[in-house]
């Protein structure tokens, strides 16, 4: 070994100890006759003393030739520190070298190694390598492990078994867009990269493994943004004879044993609510519900009052923000001019102070009495000293727009924090969606969600209406996790695909495989997939999950380190049976 310790590993109690240490070279101080050294590595930083005195002169001469991210080797002695810093573990001692090794010099990095450091976003990501050997960036990693690792020995303990799926499956017409690899030694024809391992762990299931999972990349070749990644990590489960229950009820254990077992919090019972709820109440199907601001429907209040804004519209929705009648008309304003933002697109608002005295006062005091604008306040929950804002329109966009309103209040009001954790299962779904522009139903989740019995009888008469026995793991506002209760018999799984437009010959070209293990003793079965990157990144105190992958691509899909994706050479092509296109000026390198 090049070192008998890690730089975090010394202290007073290894005083006069000759030790051997390797290591990346943080910070120098040199005052003249006295030289300082950070040395640093994975574990902590030890310091390094080199003097006139003391230090051998050979040794001398070569620390001071020393520049920041050498790698160094020292041997020397453990002597007690004069001055010591108590952030650091190893703040009670440094080492007194007498030998030094330079294993190898290195360039002065385009950014300084620091905890704060002066590099932006993108020169970090080109010397990723270099960000990485930063504290909290390899500090996130490490957590990211240790997560990980509790969530092996979780499923462990309850008799889950960890298998391989392939990476190199078919393409499906479903879902997000697959990335495609050609095969050279089929022309002509492609695999698909997975964007989960959906049929082959329902296809584990049906041959008896009883309890999968897998932690397992995943990709999609989708738009992104700060919170999704082309590639993604996914914890895959699926069990066998279960309900719906069961699988809420052993993942909920799951994700209080991880908040036990890394954060040291007790989270109580996840609460139940179901997809209409989450909807009418908060405007989308992953409610952060840290905090109140539920949505109070007004039509019946607001309408037929002579005031065309709120009678012209399909809904008309309200929110109380506590303590808002505090605001200043500035304040307000921001927020009116905030809401007509064209990522938001909302017309305006309508608000009203609940006055500490009892009374009311809005932008709408034409319209509307003080005993309308009391009625409006009950329903809401607004108190006094709240401030309630209204929104109007169409009732889907409406609810979208109110919801993105809710949640940058809450932002601002600093309502959202890192430290407090909410987790919920939303439930029944509706199993299809009508899409209006090509005129048929897409699955709401996946093919393979079986319907509720009750409403199996539905599907021939009006699909629609049908719910899913399916469920969404919300925390923080953020959905970490999704899955189902999955069809188990061939003739309901060749009614879903008819229903979603497959002909039988093209349902059986694509899942046929599947259908066909149906027929050989499938046994009722169902699963969840958790995204590992976000729910890492909700326990680490951060909505970004790139700060917790090792080496992550930009918003425009990019590896900026290895500068991929990249253009492949007209002999690779021929090879793979492949023809280049002219370049699309609208994409970005």
């Amino acid at each position: 070994m090049l070192r008998s310790y890690h730089c975090g590993a010394l202290n007073e109690n290894h005083s006069n100890e000759e030790v051997t240490l390797a290591g990346w070279v943080q910070k120098i101080r040199n005052k003249g006759f006295i030289v300082w050294i950070d040395l640093r590595d994975r574990f902590g930083i030890t310091q390094l003393v080199f003097d006139d005195d003391r230090t051998p002169k050979i040794v001398y001469k070569k620390c001071l030739k020393i520049g920041r991210e050498d790698v160094i080797q020292i041997k020397g002695k453990v002597i007690k520190r004069e001055s010591k810093n108590s952030k650091i573990a190893t703040g009670g001692i440094e080492i007194l070298v007498k030998e030094l090794t330079v294993l190898n010099a290195a360039k002065t990095p385009p950014f300084t190694i620091e905890n704060q450091t002066d590099g932006g976003d993108e020169l970090r990501m080109h010397y990723r390598y270099l960000d990485l050997r930063r504290t909290p960036v390899r500090e996130n990693i490490i957590f990211r492990h240790k997560v990980t690792m509790a969530i092996r020995n979780f499923l462990s303990k309850a008799d889950f078994i960890d298998v391989e799926t392939p990476y190199l499956i078919k393409s499906t017409p479903e879902g997000a867009r697959d990335f495609v690899v050609p095969s050279r030694m089929n022309s002509g024809q492609f695999y698909a990269l997975p964007q989960s391992p959906q049929t082959f762990k329902q296809l584990l299931m049906i041959a008896g493994f009883d309890k999968y999972f897998q932690i397992v990349k995943c990709f999609r070749d989708e738009d992104l943004r700060a919170d999704r990644q082309p590639e993604f990590t996914q914890i895959d489960c699926e069990m066998t004879f279960v309900e719906q229950e069961d699988v809420l009820l052993q993942f909920e254990d799951m994700i209080q044993y991880l908040f036990k077992e890394i954060k040291g919090v007790e989270l109580n019972d996840f609460p139940r609510m179901t997809f209409k709820e989450a909807i009418e109440k908060y405007g989308n199907d992953k409610p952060d519900i840290r905090f109140g601001m539920t949505f109070g429907e007004l039509n019946a209040l607001a309408q037929n009052k002579g005031f065309n804004v709120f009678d012209s519209k399909e809904l008309v929705l309200g929110i109380a923000v506590s303590g808002g009648a505090d605001m200043t008309r500035k304040e307000i304003d921001r927020w009116l001019e905030w809401v007509k933002k064209p990522q938001i697109g909302a017309e305006g608002l309508v608000w009203v102070k609940c006055n500490k005295d009892g009374s009311y006062k809005s932008s709408v005091d034409k319209f509307f009495t003080q005993d309308d604008l009391a009625q409006w306040a009950e329903v809401t929950g607004a108190q006094p000293g709240d401030l309630i804002f209204v929104m109007s329109g169409e009732a889907q966009t409406t609810r979208i727009k109110l919801s993105a309103l809710r949640m940058e209040i809450a932002e601002q009001m600093g309502l959202r924090k890192p430290n407090e954790f909410a987790a919920l299962w939303v439930t029944d779904f509706p199993l299809l969606k009508w899409d209006k522009e090509n005129e048929r139903f897409h699955a709401m989740h996946h093919p393979f969600t079986s319907p509720k019995k009750e409403d199996i009888g539905l599907l021939n008469s009006d699909p629609g209406k049908v719910m899913a026995n399916a469920y969404d793991l919300v925390l923080n506002g953020n959905e970490i996790g999704g899955g189902s209760i999955r069809i188990h018999n061939t003739e309901l799984q060749e009614k879903i695909f008819g229903l979603l437009g497959f002909t039988k010959k093209e349902a059986q070209e694509q899942f046929g495989f599947l259908m066909d293990a149906f027929q050989y003793g499938a046994p009722p079965h169902g699963g969840i997939a958790l995204g590992l990157d976000r729910l890492v990144a909700i326990l680490g105190g951060s909505e970004t999950i790139r700060d917790f992958i090792a080496f992550p691509k930009n918003n425009n899909g990019r590896d900026l380190m290895i500068d991929a994706p990249t253009v492949l050479e007209d002999a690779q092509l021929e090879e793979l049976y492949l023809k280049s296109l002219p370049k699309n000026p609208s994409i970005k390198k």
